[in-house]
């Protein structure tokens, strides 16, 4: 009960990190413009990885997407690739996982199947997790970055000076779905243990006795030797039936009798 308990808890929770992923990579917000030194403003940026977007004080908004690839930072295709990659590997987990729920019976599958198909979804939500948290971290320290390039700039009193991008709301459901699928993995591999059928996990060596040797056996059975075959075939009529003399002792036959 205990390992149905914790499969079905880490697929659960291994699907709410794999739908998180989805939404933040979709979501526009990851970086926001920072309001800090002007809280009023008629138009409010924002930024996300496939489209930036302008807000106005009306409630208009207005997106652009990013016509170009080559033209972006390598760093920025990065977090792009890493969340990609997160998402496939995370919807993959979930489809084995499906199959591999113990309260789910699947014509004749056996629970050492189902225990490797639960450890294989396992590192595919750990893997899947470690992506989506790498993109969003190295996207925030680009971030960072930015920021206090920006803010030494404004300090030096240059007349050009960049709007400044803070965290975004996308960076922390990123942060957070990425957890719960590492965490959700986790438990997978942990259900996997319960799975493995006990004959395998400990295989006793047997030890069969040898078939029994006639020649030690005891009581009614006799030693076989080739020697007493060999010396009935070689008896004749002398030897069956030995003839008496008068004082009552047996005589044998000699060796002239047989001339």
């Amino acid at each position: 009960m205990s390992t149905t308990m914790c499969q079905v808890m880490g697929f659960v929770v291994s699907s709410l990190g794999v739908a998180g992923c989805i939404v933040s990579t979709s979501m526009d917000m990851w970086s926001t413009q920072d309001l800090y030194d002007n809280p009023v403003t008629a138009v409010f940026q924002y930024q996300g990885l496939w489209r930036s977007c302008v807000r106005q004080s009306s409630g208009f908004t207005e997106c652009r997407p990013y016509f170009t690839i080559l033209g972006l930072p390598a760093m920025f295709q990065a977090v792009r690739a890493l969340m990609i990659v997160g998402i496939v590997l995370g919807i993959l987990g979930l489809l084995v996982c499906i199959f591999a729920l113990k309260c789910i019976h699947i014509g004749s599958m056996e629970n050492s199947a189902k225990a490797n198909m639960t450890l294989t979804s396992g590192i595919m939500f750990i893997v899947a997790g470690l992506c989506a948290i790498t993109g969003v971290s190295v996207f925030a320290n680009m971030l960072v970055t930015n920021f206090w390039m920006s803010t030494a700039n404004m300090y030096q009193g240059m007349q050009n000076i960049q709007n400044r991008y803070t965290f975004g709301s996308a960076l922390f459901v990123g942060w957070v779905a990425g957890g719960l699928a590492l965490v959700g993995g986790i438990m997978m591999c942990l259900a996997c243990r319960g799975l493995v059928p006990e004959e395998s996990r400990y295989k006793a060596v047997s030890y069969n006795a040898s078939g029994r040797n006639i020649s030690y056996r005891t009581g009614p059975y006799k030693v076989g030797s080739g020697y007493e075959a060999e010396t009935k075939s070689r008896k004749g009529a002398g030897y069956e039936e030995a003839a008496r003399s008068e004082d009552g002792r047996r005589s044998y036959p000699s060796k002239y009798d047989y001339v």
